[in-house]
């Protein structure tokens, strides 16, 4: 039997003559982890969607088993064996968890009747097995973000495996929780399932992968044994250029009185009532595992979820919230951690999606048509100042690389002038080379004396760009880290945890 179970030679595509692989070449082995790398745009997302059947090539071959395949659907691919994990869920919401990990293939009984109980128990052996607590009659629109990446997850491994693709399988996973996937592969790898992996955090690549490709403008630039490279290797590679991994500095000097407090925030008569305050020129950063409370709070705290009572009060003066116009109109914007489905209107162009939060600002106040001319101009200085790149001013949002599209729901709200920016995960599946423009965006938007509150997962993240840092717990605020105060990852895990309590 070869060892080699997938080969791809000559793989190439365009689209609309525009080229997005070029003679790519990649060889899967038998229960070994293959990282691919690559910024967005380098032709990641395109060449798995080649392997699993949801787009065809344009030259190459495909050989499983050494035998040549044509992969014409998703269906044929899965048929032998071939799964992929998305970053962008493929999931219905209105659906429960059970029907969502069965959708197309449900377990029937005698006389073709679906066997609800056969596929509930394979279901929760599954997420029993990847360690997540979900109801397994909850519809995943009522889900968080990590759970419905649970789901994802056990959807794709309760099918006959050989291959199995795993895009961002980690962006919204909490440190256990990724822990916990990472010896389920293991597991998938003893048993001669070949994975390929994509991820972002090179400590995660050189934690689980074996192998490692790396894409740049549709082609090969590297590849070989991970041992063999190191991160600075590989971030030379993706980007084609060093790129200086330090956090901006944070800020210096007198800190301002001016800012945002929230007093007593409840979203729920029997849920803790949560105090805090964000100072103008400041970071920050909420720290704490998925499931927490952070998103929720905020949510609540711009009127997206109703709160059972909150007082707001920016620079002394009390707001009144009830709903995210309200939170806009007060100078408040929110870029949510799902920003395709809660922060963007994907087939609409980059300004189209600037100007939405603020049409006044081209609207003629005679004839109350918009002035294409000074949407034009807006427009281009927000994505010029921002470094956003598209192709054109009509080029749909959908298109844009995780990072572009990150920088686009940034300048919604700066063009909407608000001065309190709420970051929910403001890296999630973006690449090294994007993350560094965002920090630094962040540090140019504090000196501006912006104040930011930034959700995130990436303890290195929390520490190298807040000023302060509140942990959060089981809805509740357990500790909040002054600015001056010594702050470690270790200590933001115990009190995430509840380690300080032992």
């Amino acid at each position: 039997m070869p060892e080699n179970l997938l080969e791809l030679r000559g793989i190439s595509k365009r689209f609309s003559g525009v080229v997005a692989l070029d003679s790519v070449d990649l060889t899967l082995q038998r229960g070994r982890v293959l990282a691919l790398l690559g910024e967005n745009g380098a032709g990641k997302s395109t060449l798995m969607k080649i392997l699993s059947g949801a787009h065809r090539p344009d030259g190459g071959t495909i050989r499983l088993d050494g035998r040549e395949v044509h992969l014409r659907s998703p269906d044929e691919a899965q048929a032998l064996g071939i799964n992929i994990i998305h970053q962008e869920f493929s999931l219905v919401p209105h659906l429960d968890v059970v029907e969502n990990i069965f959708l197309g293939r449900e377990r029937t009984g005698r006389f073709g009747l679906r066997a609800k109980r056969i596929m509930r128990q394979e279901a929760q052996a599954m997420l029993d097995r990847l360690g997540a607590r979900i109801r397994l009659d909850s519809p995943v629109a009522q889900l968080s973000v990590a759970e419905q990446q649970f789901v994802e997850i056990a959807k794709a491994l309760l099918r006959q495996t050989r291959i199995l693709i795993m895009d961002e399988p980690t962006a919204t996973l909490t440190t256990d929780e990724t822990a916990r996937l990472f010896r389920l592969m293991r597991d998938l790898k003893a048993s001669g399932v070949a994975i390929v992996f994509i991820s972002h955090h090179f400590e995660e690549i050189f934690a689980i992968a074996d192998d490692v490709v790396c894409l740049r403008d549709g082609r090969v630039v590297g590849e070989g044994l991970v041992a063999s490279y190191s991160a600075r290797d590989l971030i030379r590679l993706m980007v084609g250029r060093e790129v200086n991994h330090t956090y901006p500095p944070k800020a210096v000097g007198p800190r301002r009185s001016d800012g945002l407090e929230i007093r007593s925030l409840q979203r729920k008569p029997h849920l803790p009532e949560v105090t805090f305050t964000v100072r103008a020129g400041e970071v920050l950063g909420i720290a704490g595992l998925v499931g927490s409370g952070r998103t929720k709070m905020v949510r609540a705290l711009i009127g997206a979820d109703r709160a059972h009572r909150h007082e707001v009060y920016l620079r002394g003066t009390r707001l009144k919230i009830s709903s995210p116009a309200d939170a806009r109109r007060a100078g408040i914007g929110l870029v949510p951690e799902d920003r395709k489905r809660q922060g963007l209107i994907l087939d609409a162009s980059a300004p189209e999606n600037i100007l939405i939060t603020n049409l006044r600002k081209v609207c003629n106040p005679l004839w109350r048509f918009i002035d294409r001319a000074a949407a034009d101009r807006i427009s281009r200085e927000h994505l010029r100042n921002l470094a956003v790149k598209t192709s054109s001013l009509r080029q749909a949002v959908r298109t844009l690389s995780g990072g572009n599209q990150q920088k686009v729901v940034i300048a919604k709200w700066l063009n909407a002038d608000c001065e309190i920016l709420i970051l929910d995960e403001p890296t999630r599946g973006i690449d090294v080379g994007a993350k560094a423009e965002i920090y630094r965006l962040i540090r140019e938007l504090t000196a501006r004396g912006f104040a930011i509150i930034m959700i995130s997962s990436e303890l290195p993240e929390v520490l190298g760009l807040s000023d302060c840092v509140m942990v959060m717990r089981r809805q509740r605020v357990e500790r909040f880290f002054d600015r001056g105060e010594e702050v470690t990852a270790e200590n933001i895990m115990a009190y995430a945890t509840g380690g300080n309590h032992v």
